[in-house]
């Protein structure tokens, strides 16, 4: 694929789909909800029958076997065997459709970029991930024209008509971190004037999308992980960066302008004694860190970024790490709790899960040597998404756009 074409062959041949997400802007603000919400249900219980969609959005039979029978109409869902053994007519489950929608997700992070293709039940289908010395803008055009290209290529014909859009996740204002990024300050500034969006916009002919990738991360968590139905969440995603997200009665919350959940900004306890008496999280709970560590000690830190989720024997280093990142997290929870009662914690990263668990464990018990007089107890959870989940969010993002009765929430300012 050529990055000098305005738009890609492969989105050329997808551009005619058989099922238009924006279908609904054409019908009354309420039908297009009501649609959305019947299918954030069926996401939520994996299968409903009509008379409990019903029952839980308060809608009519006949409202509801309109709206179904034309959801089913455009391939969004299956229905299932019915299911017997009651009195009365046996109840027929319906389904979401794997191959209803297909969404991609792209992740630019410090050391590697990742693009990945989700089914319209959130499950991750093919991925591509190439690693980088530091981001910069041709390397990343050249790679998603690249990636999209093979991915899409991958999908029968019959569903590539059925992609519903690109998200972008990425850091904010990447020329603001030299010195975690590690890049030329020219190679940096190249980002100040560089739409992401727009630029890669030009690469396809789908809706694209974008939104921190910490945000991202939580937002692929709320839809696809969170099994116990959390609410009220603080998420924490640690990767290159630590950045978060926030989640406030179900829903994820962007902020003012989408930096809600900048948790990497918080001011946290120093680690070092000598100097000043606080930092901010960043400092201690990013992966850039124990790179710094490993080099420090002679040994190759690649091993971090080729592989998230097996680290091998990475030393004394890391036992380090988690110590240090498990003070700062805690720091940063008591104050965040103070502000926000939230039901519970949730810590993912870029790292192996049982380097995840350890992280958690550790949390939670300095979260217990603070002196919490006044607040509420908090759970500490660990993120069930892992290390794509910025990746995977990236992908949640035209998901949440036509798919979900959040879609106004997401993207009212931003988009």
């Amino acid at each position: 694929m050529d990055v000098s074409k305005p738009r890609s062959a492969v989105a050329d041949s997808a551009r005619h789909r058989s099922v238009d997400p924006s279908r609904g802007t054409n019908q009354s603000g309420v039908r297009l909800y009501n649609e959305r919400l019947i299918l954030s249900l069926i996401r939520r219980h994996r299968s409903l029958p009509k008379a409990e969609i019903a029952r839980l959005t308060g809608l009519s039979a006949q409202t509801i076997s309109v709206i179904m029978r034309q959801l089913e109409a455009d391939g969004l869902l299956l229905k299932e065997e019915p299911q017997r053994g009651r009195i009365g007519q046996p109840s027929v489950p319906f389904s979401l459709d794997p191959d209803g929608a297909f969404f991609l997700g792209l992740k630019i992070g410090r050391r590697s970029s990742d693009l990945v293709l989700l089914d319209f039940l959130g499950r991750p289908l093919q991925g591509v991930r190439e690693p980088c010395r530091y981001p910069t803008p041709s390397g990343i055009l050249e790679f998603a024209n690249r990636a999209i290209g093979t991915l899409v290529d991958r999908l029968p014909r019959r569903s590539r008509s059925r992609i519903s859009g690109l998200g972008i996740a990425a850091p904010f204002e990447l020329w603001n971190w030299e010195e975690q990024i590690g890049a030329p300050r020219t190679v940096l500034n190249g980002w100040r004037s560089f739409d992401i969006r727009q630029e890669i916009a030009r690469l396809c002919d789908w809706p694209v999308y974008f939104c921190n990738d910490a945000t991202a991360a939580c937002g692929a968590e709320l839809m696809l992980g969170n099994p116990g139905h959390v609410l009220d969440f603080l998420y924490f995603f640690i990767g290159s960066f630590v950045g978060g997200g926030v989640v406030l009665n179900g829903s994820l919350y962007p902020g003012r302008t989408g930096n809600a959940g900048a948790l990497g900004s918080l001011p946290v306890p120093a680690a070092d004694p000598s100097g000043p008496h606080s930092q901010q999280l960043i400092r201690s709970a990013s992966i850039y860190v124990l790179e710094q560590q490993l080099v420090a000690a002679g040994r190759d830190p690649a091993v971090l970024w080729r592989s998230p989720d097996d680290w091998g024997d990475v030393g004394p280093e890391l036992d380090r790490w988690i110590g240090k990142t498990a003070e700062g997290l805690a720091a940063a929870v008591v104050a965040a709790v103070s502000v926000i009662d939230f039901e519970a914690v949730i810590i993912d990263g870029a790292f192996p899960a049982e380097v995840r668990r350890r992280i958690v464990e550790e949390s939670a018990a300095a979260i217990a040597t603070f002196d919490r007089q006044g607040l509420s107890p908090v759970s500490v959870l660990e993120g069930t998404i892992g290390s794509g989940a910025r990746a995977i969010g990236g992908a949640c993002l035209p998901m949440l756009a036509s798919f979900t009765r959040d879609r106004e929430l997401l993207f009212k300012e931003s988009l």
